[in-house]
């Protein structure tokens, strides 16, 4: 596969301090990539710096085999991006502003496509363009980002928490159009904090910590890291019974049923037993983005 982002030790600082500390990343032609992290880890800091709005101290970084802080006005040409926090022309209508920042990218907008595109993404975001964006909530002028960065098709989405102010069902919309971005073959690199948005929309994720990534990989890549939960009915199995399940770790009994965890990579060979048991009831999930996350910033939320 052709690496479209490809960052090596990549380092940032702000006086004293450091907001990427080594950072390597590489986000594939025509994936999803979800890119996660806390406030603080430096999810914004990349993004910045491979939209070319900001120079790497030391390291490498290319998009599309390019400098982003030398070649930003071509490759903006071929990436659409939508920031974390939206900032608009009080005196401009929603429409003006979409129409000025598609012409910036190179878009016609007088095409019967672009105008077609853009009714379509008003009405499924239900968006009044005709208001000045002095106006508008913080969920409106996210909705001119979004509607801006997908009326006109790119090479590469650059999406920093792009969900950020929208309501259930505007991020039901967004997800039916990153999932569409996908099948299209286009680039997508999300930053979120929303485990479940992740985990619906990516293919592969990059976990970020302190300014490195410290996980990178497939959901299944990544999911050996954690435990699969198993739960099923006690009937009349016996204590000795239980003990001796193979790989059985966290083992609770409780309103009759018993609730274990198994490394994933033991679920295989622990399974088999089960059946000899007779277990019923038999129940098994998977690991979560989220148990995924905690493992890496369980310890910073009980120390809050």
């Amino acid at each position: 596969m052709t690496a479209i982002v490809e960052a090596s030790g990549l380092v940032k600082r702000y006086g004293a301090t450091v907001a990427l500390d080594g950072l390597d990343l590489s986000v594939q032609q025509g994936e999803v990539h979800g890119y996660l992290g806390p406030n603080g880890a430096g999810k914004s800091t990349t993004i910045r710096i491979l939209l070319g709005l900001a120079r790497a101290t030391s390291g490498r970084v290319t998009v599309f085999g390019a400098d982003p802080w030398r070649d930003a006005a071509r490759l903006h040409r071929r990436i659409a991006s939508v920031p974390g926090d939206v900032a608009l022309w009080p005196a401009l209508s929603g429409g003006e502003t979409i129409d000025l920042l598609v012409r910036l990218r190179g878009g016609d907008v007088g095409s019967g496509e672009y105008r077609r595109r853009r009714a379509e993404l008003v009405e499924r975001f239900q968006f009044d363009p005709g208001k000045r964006a002095r106006s508008y909530s913080k969920g409106n002028r996210q909705k001119v980002a979004l509607i801006t960065a997908l009326a006109h098709p790119a090479d590469l989405y650059v999406l920093d928490e792009p969900t950020s102010g929208l309501d259930p069902l505007m991020e039901a919309v967004f997800s039916d159009e990153v999932a569409a971005l996908a099948r299209s073959g286009a680039t997508v690199l999300l930053s979120s904090h929303i485990l479940s948005e992740v985990e619906r929309l990516c293919d592969r994720v990059s976990i970020l910590r302190s300014g490195r990534i410290v996980e990178s990989g497939t959901l299944d890549e990544l999911r050996h890291l954690t435990r699969t939960a198993v739960s099923f009915e006690r009937d009349r199995l016996s204590d000795a019974q239980l003990a001796g399940i193979p790989g059985a770790h966290d083992l609770v009994v409780a309103e009759g049923r018993v609730s274990l965890t198994l490394d994933s990579d033991a679920v295989a060979a622990t399974l088999p037993a089960l059946g000899d048991l007779g277990v019923t009831g038999l129940r098994v999930a998977p690991p979560s983005l989220e148990e995924l996350f905690l493992r890496h910033y369980g310890d910073e939320l009980v120390d809050a």
